[in-house]
């Protein structure tokens, strides 16, 4: 939905057809999920989209600032729009694990991230479904709008990370961001997109508890 929604607003044709064909990529690797028979095959599947998805990521970031995203880098991140996303996946891997407990659940417990000592699995296996639609459109609406330039950035060797202005910058615009309002999914009622994560987190726990027969994923077209 994010490569096809810059592939409408595309004026330059190739990179429309390129955003395009990215999506219908993802889109036939999504229906190979049905006939997967263990979780290593889903994180397999997993991987193989993100590599198309973030592949496209440049041809979206039409930044005023020359910043550009080149490749996914994590620990640490290499570049400016590396270390943005980061720092927002960040802020919302917190707020999905505190969605998480308020309605019972433990954050830890998770079906797809490795179950390891002191690490929020279940939080990252939430966080995934919205980080694209929460994180992604977020960071590139940010950055297209020359929000951020250069002197908001430290350089640490390789590493890339906001300084104290730049992480106001975008604390601000994420805080903004969350008290906008859209018409969920699957409840049809407004609410604001600061409640997704605690929406997706209740819904999951009426699953638990058998009031629902299956999860219904977070959708923003």
């Amino acid at each position: 939905n994010v490569l096809m929604r810059h592939a409408r607003n595309e004026k330059r044709e190739e990179k429309a057809k390129e955003l395009y064909s990215a999506s219908e990529k993802i889109s036939g690797m999504a229906k190979q999920l049905s006939y997967c028979s263990d979780v290593d095959s889903m994180r397999g599947i997993e991987g193989a989209t993100a590599t198309v998805y973030f592949s496209q990521f440049d041809t979206m970031l039409q930044t005023k600032n020359d910043f550009q995203f080149v490749s996914r880098s994590r620990r640490p991140p290499r570049n400016e729009v590396n270390a943005v996303l980061s720092f927002v996946y960040t802020q919302l891997t917190h707020e999905v694990r505190s969605a998480l407990e308020s309605v019972g659940l433990d954050p830890a417990a998770g079906y797809l991230h490795t179950l390891r000592p002191g690490r929020q699995s279940f939080a990252l296996d939430m966080m995934e479904e919205l980080r694209a639609p929460l994180c992604d459109r977020f960071v590139l609406s940010l950055m297209n709008k020359g929000q951020l330039n250069q002197k908001d950035f430290d350089c640490e060797g390789e590493a890339v990370y906001l300084n104290e202005k730049g992480r106001r910058i975008v604390l601000n615009g994420w805080r903004q961001r969350k008290q906008e309002t859209i018409v969920h999914s699957f409840l049809k009622e407004k609410i604001s997109i600061g409640l997704i994560p605690y929406t997706q987190a209740m819904l999951f726990a009426r699953v638990l508890r058998g009031d629902l027969d299956r999860y219904p994923p977070f959708v923003w077209r």
